[in-house]
């Protein structure tokens, strides 16, 4: 705010217009900071720092806030509005003044949503959420009806709802479709890895085809999942669906394939399926007996005479149990190994790379998994040298030949990868290459109709019309993605002009998205990370453990930044001025434009990320 408001001429001049402006040093004055604090919780206000105050000229409270944007956005009015609606309500209402709280903030929420202008803050976000859940089918998860596609973009949405609420209905849902989604036959239960789509309702018939990107957005779902729930479900799936990738799935350079075909044989789902007898054979009567009944597997197949492998009935099982199964799945597994494969499409595209290396790095963080970080870097490394060309992405590669240049997912993908393992890693370099990337990212795709990209470089081939879809489609759209690293660029680098670009994408993109706006999901998600994100700086010669705990936090919402010492900061980052003042090792912690005190406890990281979020309800 003191960049925005208090150094900006016209905010001042309203300021000293009507009110008597007092600046307090919190450090100097506990005191004061304190007995305002405390009147700001029993207004109802979520409190942090900066501490926003108006007061009456005998120093009582009259009602405050923490911080106020410049200018209006994501529903939040701006301070000059601010400032005239109290002063109003002061010279007009004073007799009223505590009764007119209401009635201010009716007027302050109707400023900042004027009229014929998309405006979607918390409270959008919030009904947007609600209106997902309608259409969610109760009984198997996921969106009502056939084909069911596991839409990575909606559920984050629904989850991030949940994070933002603490209504446990969101949470739920997403678990309960996961849960299908694991046990159903879209999930390959003897390999590992998610097929595409499932063609019914139930989650059971898939499409065979397994396609990278839609394994990379759920082993970040189940992580996240796996984290708050506990679930060993979710964790197994996740530690499988990757033990595919580095089985099947890896390239000789390390970098990833991008697909599976569902045919072997010239038939759909041949590899995968079994008959009973085939199982019988391979099993043994008595393992045999034990696996079809849980699996579902029967004489007459569920699946044009054969089975699909599921575990949908949900029959109890046991430690015991559980360990034998696994015996048998590995027995199964190993003679399928001996089937004709389908065919791999091993084609490396920097895009779906992004996504999985971004994957990888966020569960091996928040499920402790170092050797998936490791993956994420070999491939990441790859990309960045033998998919580069004077310092811009090519899209695909195969045998030595790139296809150049790349597009605007490639740049999204790639640069949240870099983002991700940097927070993950803590390597500098990390941050310098998703800079740079950036840079030719803005030199070449920016769309300044919208403030976001063309899918397309300005010096790539010419198409009758330059490609600028802003809607989701099976991966997230190019600009929600650069709209979530300007987001984390701003937290990493301190420099607020990246968090401005996200801003001016992120309400040019949603103000031409009409009334499609559940189609930009992802970038909605985006809005999401805008105002809640936790910039998590650690600091001290003890960062490394304060990094553990802060990593465990889901990666929805946080950023986590090393600096040891503040040399280790960009020179004008916030909390160069805030090392030298606090503990040795500590974590600063801030939500939105709010920060709390220095955290001198690792164990305490999450606790006070939650307590800087008050639960809304829906």
């Amino acid at each position: 705010m003191a960049h925005e408001s208090f150094e900006d001429d016209a905010t001042a001049a309203v300021m000293n217009e009507l009110f008597v402006n007092i600046k307090v040093d919190r450090e100097e004055r506990p005191d004061i900071d304190q007995i305002y604090m405390s009147a700001l919780h029993h207004l109802g206000e979520q409190g942090g720092w900066p501490l926003t105050m108006f007061l009456t000229p005998k120093g009582e409270p009259v009602w405050g806030g923490t911080y106020f944007p410049k200018t209006s956005r994501f529903g939040r009015p701006a301070f000059v509005d601010v400032l005239r609606e109290v002063s109003r309500l002061f010279r007009e209402e004073r007799h009223k003044i505590d009764q007119n709280r209401d009635a201010l903030m009716e007027r302050l929420e109707s400023r900042a949503r004027p009229a014929g202008k998309a405006v979607v803050g918390a409270k959008e976000l919030d009904q947007l959420a609600m209106q997902i859940v309608g259409a969610f089918d109760q009984q198997h998860g996921g969106l009502r009806g056939a084909p069911k596609f596991p839409n990575a973009a909606l559920y984050e949405l629904v989850w991030r709802a949940g994070m933002r609420t603490g209504d446990e209905r969101f949470f739920k849902l997403i678990e309960h479709t996961l849960e299908h989604i694991c046990e159903g036959g879209i999930y390959d239960h003897l390999g590992g890895g998610f097929s595409r789509y499932s063609v019914d309702e139930r989650w059971l018939v898939p499409h065979f085809e397994k396609m990278l990107y839609d394994n990379a957005q759920l082993l970040e779902l189940l992580a996240v999942a796996h984290v708050r729930t506990g679930h060993p479900l979710y964790r197994q799936r996740a530690v499988e669906t990757v033990g595919w990738l580095a089985r099947e799935m890896t390239t000789p350079e390390g970098a990833f394939s991008a697909s599976l075909d569902a045919d072997s044989e010239g038939e759909e789902g041949k590899f995968y399926v079994w008959s009973l007898p085939e199982v019988e054979q391979a099993l043994g009567p008595d393992d045999a007996a034990l696996f079809v009944q849980h699996y579902d597997v029967t004489l007459e197949g569920n699946f044009e005479g054969h089975n699909i492998l599921n575990l949908l009935k949900h029959l109890p099982r046991s430690r015991e149990i559980e360990a034998r199964l696994a015996m048998l799945r590995d027995k199964l597994f190993m003679l399928r190994e001996k089937r004709v494969r389908p065919g791999l499409d091993d084609k490396v595209l920097a895009d779906w790379n992004g996504e999985m290396i971004a994957s990888l790095a966020n569960a091996g963080s928040m499920l402790g998994e170092p050797d998936w970080i490791a993956r994420a870097e070999k491939a990441f490394d790859f990309i960045a040298q033998s998919m580069t060309k004077g310092g811009r992405l090519g899209h695909s590669w195969r045998e030595g030949r790139l296809l150049y240049p790349g597009l605007a997912s490639d740049f999204a993908n790639m640069i949240r990868a870099a983002l991700a393992l940097y927070e993950a890693t803590g390597r500098r370099d990390r941050l310098d290459q998703a800079l740079r990337w950036q840079t030719a990212f803005d030199a070449h795709y920016a769309n300044p109709g919208n403030g976001g990209y063309y899918l397309t470089a300005d010096d790539a081939e010419g198409l009758v019309v330059r490609p600028a879809s802003t809607s989701d489609d099976a991966t997230p759209n190019p600009n929600a993605m650069a709209a979530q690293n300007l987001i984390r660029l701003a937290a990493l680098t301190g420099d607020h002009l990246w968090r401005d670009k996200a801003d001016r994408l992120l309400e040019g993109v949603l103000g031409g998205a009409g009334e499609n706006v559940l189609s930009h999901a992802a970038l909605l998600n985006a809005i999401d990370l805008r105002l809640n994100a936790a910039e998590i700086v650690l600091t001290g010669p003890d960062h490394a453990r304060f990094a553990q705990a802060a990593l465990r936090l889901p990666y929805l919402n946080r950023v986590v930044l090393r600096a040891p010492e503040a040399s280790a900061l960009p020179r004008n980052h916030p909390a160069q001025a805030k090392i030298g003042s606090g503990p040795a090792s500590a974590a600063f912690i801030c939500v939105g434009e709010t920060c709390s005190l220095p955290v001198a406890d690792p164990d305490k990281i999450a606790d006070v990320v939650t307590a800087m979020r008050p639960a809304r309800s829906a």
